[in-house]
């Protein structure tokens, strides 16, 4: 089976909505070009990485998956993207860290088994995953270049890591964090045109944000408020939608083509085609 639309998630860890609106330069030229549109969501609660990574990945809140911090270290027992796209006979792949390969492949996580993943059995199929915080965003950004360009995947996951790291090392209000927030818009604009041009449709969005205490976790308005780019022709640009973090899993197998996901869609994102 070929997916109805490839597509490309991008997960930037830690990325704050208003500091993707000041900082993210080339993300904004998209849409100000009409090839991209950005929307700012509220991520579920509490604000942590593998809850919310399981939020994206099956569209459930953390209180509905039982993910509720980070030390929960076991499969997913809810329907993924990985899932749902496997099982439908889509190929999918990963560059991302380790916890998605525990969340949907393996747990606990095994570096000289797991850190390079070729198996169609297992449900993110091809992927590089690691497990250092510091792991350089350019080596993730080439990694995920490998895997398009040997596996090409109908869905994939990038999941880069340097803008959380650099907020847990200097906070929210640093230049640390704006900059390395600039520096990840640069890698997007170097693999973002190649990878359009590959015919991906390619959602870039985020976890959750950051505070000033370098944590994340509550409610604050810079813990919860997380950007949305959406780049490539199926989607209607410019639309008035208002999605939310639980629909992104829908909406990204919406695109896929996968049927019976019964997950929750945003409308008016996508160009209705006869």
């Amino acid at each position: 089976m070929r997916a109805k639309h490839p597509v490309i998630l991008i997960i930037i860890d830690g990325l704050a909505a208003e500091t993707a609106r000041d900082c993210m330069g080339y993300m904004q030229a998209l849409c100000d070009s009409g090839q991209a549109t950005r929307y700012a969501l509220d991520c579920a609660l509490p604000s942590l990485s593998r809850p919310l990574y399981e939020t994206l990945l099956t569209g459930a809140t953390p209180i509905e998956s039982g993910v509720t911090h980070n030390r929960v270290v076991r499969l997913s027992n809810q329907s993924s993207v990985f899932s749902l796209a496997s099982t439908a006979g889509l190929r999918t792949a990963a560059a991302a860290y380790h916890w998605f390969s525990e969340l949907y492949n393996r747990a606990p996580y095994m570096a000289e088994r797991d850190r390079f993943t070729d198996d169609p059995e297992l449900p993110i199929q091809h992927g590089c995953f690691y497990h250092q915080d510091h792991y350089p965003d350019e080596h993730l950004m080439l990694d995920a270049d490998w895997l398009l360009r040997r596996h090409q995947p109908d869905f994939m996951l990038v999941h880069p890591m340097n803008v959380d790291d650099a907020g847990h090392r200097a906070g929210y209000d640093s230049s640390h964090y704006r900059n390395t927030a600039r520096r990840m818009d640069g890698l997007l604009s170097h693999h973002l045109p190649q990878w359009l041009a590959a015919g991906y449709q390619v959602l870039v969005t985020a976890d959750h944000g950051m505070n000033n205490d370098r944590s994340h976790g509550g409610t604050l308005a810079e813990e919860r408020q997380v950007p949305l780019w959406v780049a490539g022709d199926a989607f209607a640009q410019a639309a008035a939608a208002q999605p939310q973090q639980t629909e992104i899993c829908g909406l990204v197998c919406e695109l896929l083509g996968v049927e019976g996901h019964a997950k929750a869609v945003p409308a008016g994102m996508l160009r209705v085609t006869a």
